[in-house]
C-alpha cells in the first residue's frame, strides 16, 4: 500500500516507459514480500490447485531478471513489523471481515501479541513461504539482506546511498525513506514496458520532496496510520504542503500541532483559537457605482446624460444591456475579486489549522523517524555484502524436486540460460580458452540476430566437447532442431545421460507464460550435440570479441549483396518499362479516359518497327504479311505492367 489515498494515480503522470534492457547490468533491490504476495496471488486466480506458486514465481523470475533483462538483484527481506504497523494490519484485517475491533486500549500497546488468531496464521504461512524462497535464492547465488522492519526501507536506502540504482516494490512509501528510482510493476515476458518513476520527475512535475511527502502521509494516511486526519484527501494534502518549502514542512506541522497558526504575519506565535476574523483583517474595498443597464462603471444617471465610455455610445438610449452571467473587469472590480479570492484561501486555512490542531499526538513523531532513518539493516542477520556468487545445481535440483515435483532435465535445463550468462560475465571479465560452459558446452558460432519482446538478441550456437550423443543413423541426415515447444532433455551431467535420453520429454504442471522464460533448443548434427541460446548483444561483444566482429562483418556483406541484386534488379525492371506519358496535374482521369489513353499506347507499342531502308512502295509491292504482336512474347505480369502502370 505505502501511502494512503490514491498516491500512485498522483505520480503515474510522471513515471517513464522502460523497456528490457534498461536493466541491463544495473543492480536492483527487490522487496522478496511483494513478488510472494502478488505474483502467487495472480497464479492461484489462474490455477487454484498450483503446487507453491511461491517457490515457482521466485525461480523463473529470478531466472529471468537475471540472464534475459541482464540485471543484478538483491533480495531484501521484511523483519519485525512496528508497532504501529502491526496496530495497522490488526485494523485492516477487522474492517475486511466487518468484526468490530477490541475496544480495550491495552491490546493497541502490545501489538502484534494482540492480533487475532488468523492473523497470527496468516503471518506464520507467510513466513514459511519467506524461508523456503530465501533458500532458493541462495541456491541461486543471489544477496541476501534482512531489514530490521520494512523491506522497502532497505531498499530504498540502499538506493539512496547508490549501492542500488532501483527499487522493485509495489509501496510508495519508498520515495518517503529515501529511494531515488522505483519500478512498481514489471513482468519479464511481456513486450509492454514497465513503469518506472524518479524523485527527479516528480520534483520538477509536481514540486514534492522526501519530507513533503512524508507529510504528506501523516495527512491522508499510511501503512503506519490507516485514517490520516478526517478531511484529508490526496489533493486537500498537495494543496496543504504546497504552501511550505521542504526544510520547514515539518516543523510548520508541529507548529500547528500546537495551536500555532503559522501563516499570520505580524502576530507571534498567535494561537488557532484566537485568530481575529477574516472579515476584521483589513477593510473592504469600495466598489464604484456601476450601471444597472449595461454593468460598466459610471451610474444609470450619468450614463443617460454622457454616455458610457465602454459601450462607447453618447446615451443611455443606445447603451447596451448587459448580457445573462455578466462580469465586470474594470480595475476595481478585479481588486475586489481578488481580494475575495484572498479571504477565501485565508478562511480555508484557518479550518484546516484548527482541523489539525484538534487532533491528538499530531503529528506523530514516531512515523516521521520511521520515514526519516537511515539505518534499516539489520546487522544479527548478516552483513551487507552484495556478492553474487555462482548457483549450486544439484541443490536446487534436489530442492524443486523435492518442493515442486520436477524433474531434474527439466531443472538444468531451465537454468542453462543463467549458467550462460554467468559464462559469458566471466569471459568478459578473464578470458580463458579452457573454461566451458557447465564443463560440457564451448562457444561455436553466432547464428543470427533475433528480436524477442521488441529486443534485439544473439542466437549462439554452442558445441558440445565431450560425450557426444551418437544416433543411429544419423551420420546421412540433416541437422535436427528440437526443444522448441517441449522440455527437451540437455545433457548437463555424465551420470545422469543414459536415463535422461530415454526421456525425451518430460511432463510438467501447467506455466504461466509472463513467468517461465524460452527454453533453449537442441540441435543434434550426426554425432554432435549443440545449443541455442538467446544471449544480450553487448555481452556476447565483450565475452567473444573475434567472434562478434567475424559475424557482424559477414552481416555486412550479405547486407551489401542483397542490396546490389536489388538494384540490379530495379535497373532491369526500369529498362523493359515503356516510358510514361505526363499525367495531368489535380485532374483525376475518368474511366473511359483512362483505358482509351492505355489502349492507344498499347497500339503504338504493338506496331511492328519500320526498317532502315525499305520504302512504302518495296513495301507495298511485296506480299503483305500479318503483324506481329511483339507483347505476347512477354511474361503476363510484365504485360500487365506495360498496360497499366
Amino acid at each position: 500500500m505505502g501511502v494512503g489515498g490514491s498516491f500512485w494515480d498522483l505520480l503515474k503522470p510522471y513515471a517513464r516507459q522502460e523497456g528490457p534492457g534498461y536493466l541491463r547490468g544495473r543492480r536492483v533491490a527487490v522487496d522478496l514480500s511483494f513478488w510472494i504476495v502478488s505474483h502467487s496471488t495472480a497464479i492461484r486466480a489462474r490455477s487454484p490447485h498450483a503446487r507453491r506458486p511461491h517457490i515457482r514465481n521466485t525461480f523463473f523470475r529470478t531466472l529471468s531478471l537475471f540472464a534475459k533483462m541482464g540485471a543484478f538483484p538483491v533480495f531484501v527481506v521484511d523483519g519485525e513489523p512496528s508497532p504501529l504497523k502491526s496496530q495497522a494490519r490488526a485494523a485492516r484485517f477487522f474492517r475486511g471481515s466487518g468484526v468490530d475491533p477490541p475496544a480495550s486500549s491495552s491490546a493497541e500497546a502490545e501489538g502484534d501479541a494482540s492480533a487475532p488468531a488468523p492473523v497470527k496464521a496468516r503471518n506464520a504461512i507467510f513466513t514459511r513461504c519467506v524461508k523456503d524462497c530465501v533458500e532458493l535464492l541462495k541456491n541461486l547465488g543471489m544477496p541476501v539482506l534482512w531489514a530490521k522492519g520494512e523491506a522497502e526501507a532497505l531498499c530504498a536506502q540502499l538506493n539512496n546511498e547508490g549501492e542500488v540504482d532501483a527499487c522493485i516494490t509495489s509501496d510508495s512509501d519508498a520515495f518517503l525513506f529515501g529511494a531515488k528510482t522505483v519500478i512498481k510493476v514489471m513482468r519479464s515476458n511481456c513486450k509492454e514496458p514497465f513503469e518506472c518513476y524518479n524523485i527527479a520527475d516528480i520534483e520538477s512535475g509536481i514540486g514534492l520532496k522526501r519530507k513533503q511527502m512524508v507529510a504528506m502521509a501523516l495527512l491522508i494516511g499510511s501503512d503506519h496510520d490507516l485514517h490520516g486526519v478526517p478531511g484529508f484527501g490526496v489533493e486537500t494534502a498537495l494543496r496543504f504542503v504546497r504552501l511550505f518549502d521542504e526544510d520547514q514542512i515539518l516543523d510548520k506541522l508541529h507548529e500547528i500541532g500546537k495551536g500555532i497558526y503559522p501563516f499570520l504575519e505580524g502576530f507571534d506565535k498567535a494561537h488557532v483559537d484566537d485568530l481575529p476574523s477574516p472579515s476584521t483583517k483589513s477593510p473592504p474595498v469600495a466598489r464604484s457605482p456601476h450601471c444597472s443597464h449595461c454593468g460598466h462603471p459610471g451610474s444609470k444617471k450619468n450614463h443617460s446624460k454622457t454616455g458610457c465610455n465602454y459601450c462607447l455610445v453618447d446615451s443611455l438610449e443606445f447603451c447596451m444591456e448587459k448580457p445573462a452571467g455578466f462580469i465586470c473587469e474594470c480595475p476595481s472590480c478585479e481588486k475586489a475579486c481578488d481580494l475575495k479570492a484572498q479571504r477565501r484561501h485565508e478562511n480555508w486555512q484557518i479550518k484546516v489549522c484548527k482541523r489539525l490542531a484538534a487532533e491528538t499526538n499530531f503529528p506523530n513523531e514516531e512515523i516521521i523517524k520511521l520515514y526519516l532513518c537511515d539505518d534499516n539493516l539489520d546487522k544479527e542477520s548478516g552483513d551487507r555484502k552484495l556478492e553474487w556468487t555462482d548457483p549450486k545445481v544439484d541443490d536446487l535440483v534436489d530442492l524443486l524436486t523435492y518442493m515442486q515435483n520436477w524433474e531434474p532435465s527439466y531443472v538444468r535445463q531451465h537454468m542453462l540460460p543463467m549458467l550462460s550468462t554467468i559464462y559469458m560475465r566471466k569471459m568478459a571479465s578473464s578470458p580463458c580458452k579452457s573454461l566451458l560452459l557447465c564443463d560440457q558446452y564451448e562457444f561455436h558460432s553466432i547464428q543470427r540476430i533475433k528480436i524477442k519482446h521488441g529486443h534485439p538478441y544473439y542466437l549462439v550456437k554452442w558445441k558440445r566437447t565431450t560425450g557426444g550423443i551418437v544416433s543411429g543413423g544419423a551420420s546421412h541426415k540433416k541437422p535436427e532442431l528440437d526443444g522448441e515447444s517441449h522440455a527437451e532433455v540437455v545433457v548437463l551431467d555424465d551420470d545422469e545421460e543414459e536415463e535422461e535420453e530415454e526421456e525425451a520429454t518430460v511432463n510438467i504442471e501447467s506455466a504461466d507464460s509472463l513467468d517461465e522464460p524460452d527454453l533453449p533448443q537442441v540441435l543434434r548434427d550426426d554425432d554432435q550435440v549443440f545449443l541455442l541460446t538467446d544471449e544480450d548483444i553487448q555481452l556476447v561483444n565483450a565475452a567473444f570479441p573475434n567472434e562478434a566482429r567475424q559475424f557482424q562483418e559477414a552481416q555486412r556483406l550479405k547486407e551489401a549483396k542483397s542490396r546490389s541484386r536489388k538494384s540490379k534488379l530495379s535497373q532491369a525492371e526500369s529498362m523493359l518499362e515503356t516510358p510514361k506519358g505526363p499525367r495531368p496535374s489535380g485532374v483525376q482521369l475518368s474511366i473511359k479516359e483512362f483505358y482509351r489513353s492505355k489502349k492507344a499506347a498499347g497500339d503504338e507499342a504493338g506496331k511492328k518497327p519500320v526498317i532502315e531502308g525499305e520504302t512504302s512502295t518495296s513495301r507495298a509491292g511485296s506480299r503483305k504479311s500479318p503483324p506481329v504482336d511483339l507483347t505476347k512474347r512477354m511474361p503476363k505480369s510484365l504485360r500487365r505492367r506495360l498496360l497499366f502502370d
